[in-house]
């Protein structure tokens, strides 16, 4: 029966995003250690949120969808980390491992990319890009009320979706890494 579950839960987030557009404890509250990979930097946050914080949630790609977690994304076709995570196709090039976490009945509700950029020198560019094209993509199946980037060592966080969790995801994400920046905190236009 959790087979079943699990592969309808599968298939409901692969419909869903069609329709629209290794667990490492490296950090912990209050811990600024950089983590492993972006999988491990998006399930330290997810953890601390308490079981009425979490909502239906899956991570990773089509290929390896992953429930109640996040996952990883394949960086290899850039045009699917744009069309799942708004990543523009000019900045895959820019990064080396990728993490998605989104809600599993809409992704405008809330979806979370994670980006581990090569080289610090294009942090602040991959996070300006990823705002861009977030504030300037064509919304399908529900408008989403607000968007946070993270920068935080050579990562890139954006997350959008209704305000409440992306605020609660938010201040989980900075309390689990104190030495975050928040490069933007804004309403979706």
């Amino acid at each position: 029966m959790k087979k079943i579950t699990s592969l309808a839960l599968a298939l409901a987030l692969a419909l869903t995003l069609t329709a629209c557009g290794k667990k490492d404890n490296t950090a912990g509250n209050g811990d600024s250690s950089v983590p492993a990979d972006a999988t491990a930097l998006l399930t330290a946050v997810w953890d601390a949120h308490s079981d009425d914080e979490k909502f239906p949630a899956a991570g990773g790609d089509y290929e390896n969808p992953v429930e109640d977690a996040p996952g990883a994304v394949s960086i290899a076709d850039a045009d699917n980390l744009n069309y799942m995570l708004t990543l523009p196709v000019e900045d895959a090039g820019k990064i080396d491992g990728a993490a998605s976490l989104s809600h599993m009945m809409n992704a405008n509700t809330f979806t979370c990319g994670a980006f581990h950029v090569t080289s610090k020198d294009d942090v602040e560019t991959v996070a300006s890009d990823l705002r861009d094209a977030i504030q300037s993509k064509q919304w399908m199946c529900g408008f989403p009320d607000k968007l946070v980037i993270f920068t935080y060592d050579q990562y890139v966080v954006s997350l959008y979706g209704d305000e409440e969790l992306v605020n609660t995801f938010r201040d989980k994400f900075t309390a689990t890494y104190s030495d975050s920046t928040i490069a933007y905190d804004e309403a979706i236009l």
